[in-house]
């Protein structure tokens, strides 16, 4: 069986929507929060200043001079965006997509993203765009969503000027144009956006749009790759682990496939798992190779899953000797990285569902107050079960928070383990 199925070289990515939503906080957070400015911004912010409470609701959703709590920045942010203020009814819109500190609502993300697009927001502009292009609450219309990206783009925002160029590449709302597509990307890529480098890199090397150039692919992903982009470094190791437009050399394929994977990029995880199984550059290791095929399957590469199932079947024809020598803890520091990368993903994912849930019992108490007044169906119900079922609820909320803040405490103990080096380990 051939393990090796190359995926594309990042040619159809879609912007990873929590890196949007990142780089929004990132933005709009202040810059310094300290005990002075945060009783003035709390105060201006219990006045009734909109721009002051969304200040308020993104140090609580940051954790920044204060504990991370999404439900006071749910209280702030909903405070701000009554008032119609844009920014803060974009980040709700995040936080119904994606999950923080309330149930992922994908009809009032588009809602809130609609109130802030209509006042020419850019960031809600790309957001309800992506909203539209991946059919998330909403019937998918590419050319709606190419509409609200030229709008943001208007305002020269990097990542809407790069989803232009990926319409036009994939003919998303017309014939594919790779011409216009270039033409998108070196602006994005002017502005600094890495993604659009490295698709730069991509339709150089394939020839789309202008002549066949290796030299000015690589050259546009070590652009993207000085910018930190892991799609772009696992780029790279490709061409050196294959000889493409370069002469072949494992170690330089191996040195950026560890950079791509100390980010987790699982195409590069799945291809040191390659190297290692095959020896390319290194000693054949069936351990790191199992280890970095796993971490690769766990994300959902669909390589790794392949290269995993079919490696585990070789190692199993032999006597279990083999296989438990296999499954040996890792050593391979870049190995235990990675599982701790992962490890943060998983603690992140559980923390945000723990947050979301204690929120939807406060809702229910909330409830359980408001209409147990009531004389309709719903009052009688909430009559019926009393302060019994309030106070279930909120011990059921206290267990979740409670839980939440002990996954914290193990996030911040394994993030502080988890500082990547700048040694790249040698193959």
């Amino acid at each position: 069986m051939n393990f090796l199925t190359r995926a594309t070289l990042a040619s159809l990515f879609l912007l990873a929507p929590f890196s949007a939503m990142h780089a929004q906080t990132q933005q709009s957070a202040p810059s310094a929060t300290p005990d002075n400015d945060l009783y003035s911004i709390r105060a201006q912010a219990e006045a009734g200043d909109a721009q002051s409470q969304f200040a308020l609701g993104n140090l609580y959703f940051r954790g920044r001079g204060v504990a991370q709590d999404y439900t006071q920045a749910l209280i702030w942010y909903r405070q701000s965006a009554d008032q119609g203020f844009a920014p803060a009814q974009n980040q709700l819109g995040n936080m119904y997509e994606h999950n923080f500190g309330v149930k992922t609502n994908y009809a009032r993300a588009v809602a809130y993203y609609h109130s802030a697009s209509d006042q020419g927001y850019a960031l809600a502009q790309f957001n309800l765009a992506n909203m539209l292009e991946n059919a998330r609450g909403v019937r998918r219309d590419y050319r709606q969503a190419l509409a609200l990206y030229h709008k943001a783009a208007d305002q020269n925002y990097p990542d809407a000027e790069q989803e232009i160029g990926y319409f036009y590449q994939c003919g998303f709302a017309g014939k594919p144009d790779y011409a216009q597509a270039i033409s998108w990307y070196r602006r994005a890529a002017a502005h600094g956006n890495s993604n659009a480098e490295n698709q730069l890199g991509y339709m150089a090397g394939e020839g789309w749009g202008q002549p066949q150039d290796y030299v000015e692919a690589l050259s546009w992903y070590y652009k993207a790759a000085e910018h930190g982009n892991a799609d772009a470094q696992e780029n790279i190791g490709y061409l050196f682990q294959h000889g493409t437009g370069v002469q072949t050399d494992y170690r330089q394929a191996m040195s950026w496939f560890y950079k791509a994977a100390g980010q987790g990029n699982s195409n590069a995880e799945n291809q040191l798992g390659w190297m290692f199984q095959f020896g390319q550059g290194v000693q054949p290791d069936n351990g790191k190779a199992l280890a970095w095929y796993r971490l690769a399957a766990n994300q959902g590469n669909q390589n790794g899953i392949n290269n995993l199932r079919a490696f585990t079947a070789i190692l199993k024809q032999y006597d279990d000797s083999v296989w438990d020598a296999a499954n040996q803890s890792a050593t391979d520091a870049a190995i235990v990285q990675a599982q701790r990368q992962e490890r943060i993903k998983d603690l992140v994912r559980r923390i945000n569902e723990l947050d979301a849930d204690a929120a939807e019992q406060d809702n229910f108490v909330d409830q359980a107050e408001h209409s147990g007044k009531k004389n309709d169906a719903m009052g009688k119900i909430f009559n019926a079960l009393g302060a019994v079922g309030s106070v279930q609820y909120l011990l059921q909320a206290q267990k979740d928070r409670a839980e939440s803040a002990t996954l914290r405490g193990q996030l911040a103990q394994t993030e502080n383990q988890a500082q990547f080096s700048a040694n790249v380990p040698e193959p």
